[in-house]
């Protein structure tokens, strides 16, 4: 199966990625089948070979998920809610209710405790 993968380069401390095509058992940095753009993750830079990454995309490459989000931010997929982003802002809503529900109960528990002082 053809991946398409960042595959690592530059500086010490100071990397810089190239996208590229390889295959799936192949490693990070080992030869890949053709280079499609570039990414730099201090400065945000992004150049993406557009025409070279959809014909690999038609031909079935399976992008990771650092490029899937950099091909959405190009333009070239769209954008999809990944199945642990729903399950995880349902948890962060439910979070977010206990917190307000104990805090309304401490409000109540506190005016009851005036009125009875009182």
């Amino acid at each position: 199966m053809i991946k398409l993968r960042l595959k690592r380069f530059g500086k010490k401390k100071e990397a810089s990625f190239r996208i590229v095509a390889c295959n799936s058992t192949s490693r990070r940095d080992g030869r890949p089948l053709q280079e499609l753009g570039f990414y730099n993750p201090r400065t945000k830079e992004t150049r993406l070979d557009t025409e070279a990454l959809r014909l690999r995309l038609t031909q079935g490459a399976q992008p990771t998920d650092v490029v899937r989000t950099l091909l959405e931010k190009g333009g070239l997929l769209e954008k999809i809610e990944r199945p642990s982003v729903v399950l995880g802002k349902a948890k962060l809503n439910n979070k977010v209710k206990d917190n307000q529900d104990k805090a309304k109960d401490v409000k109540s528990e506190g005016s009851e405790v005036s009125k009875a002082e009182t």
